[in-house]
């Protein structure tokens, strides 16, 4: 194992994980295998009350099964049940860990220490969760925790044109009904980075019908508008008395078709980033989530300054399981992260990581039922 990933999981992990006695269970199994021929993993971690999948084929959360307010389970995660679905063209990041950078970069460029990079591009002329080979695409390391999975990947210098070795660490622990992501980095050289999960969620389960009527709470009062490539324009704006004020519990949909120039750019609906009021770096509330239907919550808090989140606007061109395709807004992605483009914001919080440094970033989903 790297001198890297060694010191990280002594230093950073042992910590950030505690001590706290094993409440469920983990097992694993093949997965089937990538064109290459190497064999991916699928790894079941259990509590009382949850029970979430997990793949090392980019770090993945395949699936949550969780119960409504008549104990009847469900997964509210959308993914497949097979290794195969996966791929370039056939998955629009079903639940991976993204990066190296995740969410936008204008022009697939960044300055960085008087020097301009340009990296893989694989949205039109931007750069879009890492490139054409990002982190969602690469076979992880996994290693069995007590109560989840730590998954490893060293991202070689050059790496989609980003530089320096970097040595990402992931771990997913379940405790009870909450799950807790954790992300940990080094660089051999200066460079930067962005690490986020790529969930789909609709708590009336995967794949039955739209989240418009799920209410959600958002613990932010400015977020960024975006150009017509969907790259934030470097305003900071309030969300008072617009589509995107969710200060307060709204239905999704109460203000989506409300023709909002910002709404109609990103395809008729949400996919933007908004300005947290917590402190970066300090654990925070980051938003609520409830579906009426079947009294299912999910509560995020997250060490990371922004939230990103798209509602499922181009969600129609993807095909269920069983063939037939996802609604449009058939489920809402939610990416606690640094801000999108950050390195060509300067008075933006910095995404750039040196050698000296280690990333540390935290969130944690917790699930829950209102009767």
């Amino acid at each position: 194992m790297h001198d890297e990933v060694k010191w990280i999981t002594r230093a950073t992990f042992l910590i950030a994980l505690g001590a706290a006695p094993l409440q469920g269970a983990v097992t694993s199994q093949d997965w089937g295998k990538l064109p290459d021929g190497r064999t991916a993993h699928l790894y079941t971690v259990s509590s009382p009350t949850v029970t979430i999948k997990l793949s090392d084929y980019g770090a993945r959360l395949v699936s949550v099964s969780v119960p409504d307010r008549n104990n009847q389970k469900a997964d509210i995660s959308l993914g497949y049940p097979d290794l195969a679905s996966y791929g370039p063209g056939k998955d629009p990041y079903f639940g991976p860990i993204v990066g190296r950078f995740g969410n936008r970069l204008n022009s697939g460029t960044f300055p960085l220490e008087g020097k301009t990079f340009h990296v893989s591009t694989n949205e039109g002329p931007n750069t879009l969760h890492g490139g054409k080979e990002g982190f969602d695409r690469k076979m992880w390391l996994g290693k069995v925790l007590r109560d989840g999975v730590l998954f490893t990947l060293v991202s070689p210098d050059g790496d989609q044109g980003f530089p320096g070795k970097l040595t990402v660490q992931v771990a997913y622990t379940l405790t009870g009904n909450s799950l807790k992501i954790h992300y940990s980095a080094v660089t051999s050289k200066p460079t930067v980075v962005n690490l986020t999960n790529h969930g789909y969620w609709n708590l009336s389960g995967a794949g039955n019908g739209t989240v418009l009527g799920e209410q959600m709470q958002i613990f932010a009062h400015h977020y960024t508008p975006v150009d017509k490539q969907l790259i934030p324009t470097g305003e900071i704006a309030p969300v008072e008395g617009t589509p995107f004020d969710f200060t307060k519990p709204k239905a999704i949909g109460q203000d989506i078709h409300a023709g909002n120039e910002q709404l109609v750019l990103a395809g008729e609906g949400y996919d933007h980033n908004w300005v947290l009021d917590g402190k970066a770096g300090v654990m925070h509330p980051a938003l609520l989530l409830y579906d009426p239907a079947s009294g299912r919550t999910l509560k995020f808090e997250t060490t990371e300054p922004g939230l990103q989140w798209y509602s499922g606007n181009g969600l129609q061109k993807t095909k269920l399981p069983n063939g037939q395709n996802y609604p449009k807004y058939g489920a809402v992605v939610l990416e606690t992260q640094h801000f999108p483009d950050s390195p060509n914001q300067p008075k933006w919080p910095t995404t750039e990581l040196k050698p000296e440094q280690t990333l540390n970033s935290t969130t944690v989903l917790t699930f829950g039922v209102k009767k």
